[in-house]
């Protein structure tokens, strides 16, 4: 009962109806259990934040609460409270300057090396965390390394040294959780800084899907008449879908056929790097 999701594309206007298309893919039912979301996107050169801690609606339709955004980059996530209370500062995905971020599953052995993990982190880092989330700590330690890397203030940060602390990030927490006789971590996470969306996956299953050129920007627009006006050169549109952690009754394995045609599995243990009008970038962790 919670999704990670992420989109990259090159045309804004027309981000919310991939979102819409897969809806069945990316709808979270509550299932009795409360259920909050969030959505961090960018547009016009800003970092613009949606986020409710709690939703009561039986089931998040991601189309809906995302279905009036502009952005042609956005990390998403529904959540499922496992650590910190259903309040605003606990809820993903989680902002520092360009970097938005996002995490499904749980730390393991977390109460037990929360302290070590936010002694890692430099001051002037530490300082910005709000909540009491395994989820937003770990961002933070991504962050470190950036920063030892000296990469942390890049208007552009090489894919490459994204890829670099995410693997250090996950590789800190297992070498802690081991030494007080805990397991590796089991989790998915996605991290964007406006220019590309990654994510690491370790946990419950992920894939993608892509919208790419004009047969698929017509599907996308539909009988919409003003506002195929409005978007010429649809041979041009590219979009990839990238989400995870799906609900028990809508899988990759049990969907229709044709949603099973549209999605790729994305393999255990990897690393995805999203980039507008490339395939998508795995490889292993």
């Amino acid at each position: 009962m919670a999704r990670l999701f992420g989109l990259i594309g090159n045309r804004a206007d027309l981000a919310s109806r991939a979102l819409a298309f897969e809806a069945e893919a990316l709808r979270v039912h509550s299932r009795g259990t409360p259920l909050g979301w969030g959505i961090g996107f960018y547009q016009g050169g800003e970092v613009l934040m949606r986020r409710r801690p709690i939703d009561d609606h039986e089931a998040v339709e991601i189309a809906k609460v995302a279905g009036d955004v502009r952005a042609d980059v956005l990390v998403g996530h529904v959540r499922n409270a496992t650590v910190g209370a259903l309040r605003t500062e606990n809820t993903h995905p989680f902002r520092y300057r360009q970097w938005l971020f996002a995490q499904t599953g749980t730390l393991p052995s977390f109460d037990a090396i929360r302290e070590r993990l936010v002694g890692s982190v430099p001051e002037f880092l530490r300082s910005s965390i709000r909540g009491e989330s395994d989820a937003e700590i770990l961002f933070y330690v991504f962050l470190s390394f950036l920063h030892d890397a000296g990469r942390l203030n890049d208007a552009v940060t090489e894919p490459a040294h994204v890829r670099d602390a995410l693997r250090s990030c996950v590789a800190v927490v297992d070498g802690m959780a081991a030494e007080v006789g805990g397991s590796a971590s089991n989790v998915n996470l996605m991290v964007s800084n406006g220019e590309n969306v990654f994510a690491l996956h370790r946990g419950q299953q992920m894939g993608f899907r892509t919208f790419v050129g004009k047969g698929d920007a017509e599907q996308l627009i539909g009988d919409d008449l003003a506002l195929r006006r409005k978007t010429p050169e649809l041979d041009q549109m590219n979009f990839i879908l990238l989400a995870s952690d799906f609900d028990e009754d809508w899988s990759m394995a049990a969907s229709s056929p044709a949603a099973q045609s549209r999605w790729k599995v994305v393999p255990d243990r990897a690393i995805v790097t999203l980039e507008r009008g490339k395939d998508p970038h795995i490889e292993s962790i």
